[in-house]
């Protein structure tokens, strides 16, 4: 079952919704494919990055932050999940977006968008330095040859774009979404036996249109 799913790696409802949805394939017992659709929190942002994620949350939630900052943790906790919101500090993720198209070419975007998810948020990594992310594009199995080829051009700048333009057309405004099996988009932060509950009907209507 093909699910695209429209994420940042800045987003830390986007690491939860990938571990829910891994958890709901296997209690669906539909095994999915995801197919990584870039878009980017702060388009603007530059390389350096400044306030932390959780200064961030302070800032847009005044009073409500604290208990917002400790919602998402213990929710990333319960997926086995460490969210380090006071270190994570948001930065321009384009690269790294490109990064996750030259996985999918060689079938690993799941394995680039994991490293990378993980770099973020659980090891404080800035993803915007070409060093780093041509370590963990190696990490995550990428050849060297090609991530080097990558970082020092434009490849798949052109589909991050495209990415961003499908995302308009969608009427997408925010992160996490999911496209399942061509339904209207809906959020991929659901518990894991609703997201289930839909897999299960996406794989029953793909088996009733095939006959």
């Amino acid at each position: 079952m093909q699910i695209e799913i429209h994420s940042d790696v800045l987003c830390p409802w986007s690491y939860i919704a990938k571990r829910r949805l891994e958890a709901a394939s296997v209690l669906a017992g539909t095994p999915i494919e995801i197919v990584w659709r870039s878009f980017e929190l702060s388009p603007e942002g530059g390389p350096m990055p400044g306030d932390s994620a959780a200064d961030m949350i302070r800032q847009w939630r005044g009073d409500a932050a604290e208990a917002r900052i400790a919602q998402i943790v213990s929710l990333g906790a319960a997926e086995g999940l460490k969210l380090d919101l006071e270190n994570a500090r948001p930065t321009n993720s384009f690269n790294a977006h490109r990064l996750v198209h030259l996985g999918a070419a060689s079938g690993k975007a799941d394995a680039v968008m994991e490293r990378l998810l993980r770099a973020y948020h659980s090891e404080a990594e800035n993803i915007a330095v070409t060093g780093v992310l041509d370590r963990l594009g190696r990490e995550a199995g990428l050849a060297p040859s090609a991530v080097a080829e990558l970082l020092t051009g434009d490849d798949f700048a052109d589909a991050v774009r495209a990415d961003k333009r499908l995302a308009v057309e969608r009427g997408i405004s925010g992160v996490p979404v999911m496209v399942l099996a061509g339904a209207a988009p809906t959020s991929a932060v659901k518990p894991v036996e609703e997201l289930a509950s839909l897999l299960r009907q996406a794989t029953a209507s793909q088996r009733a249109g095939d006959r």
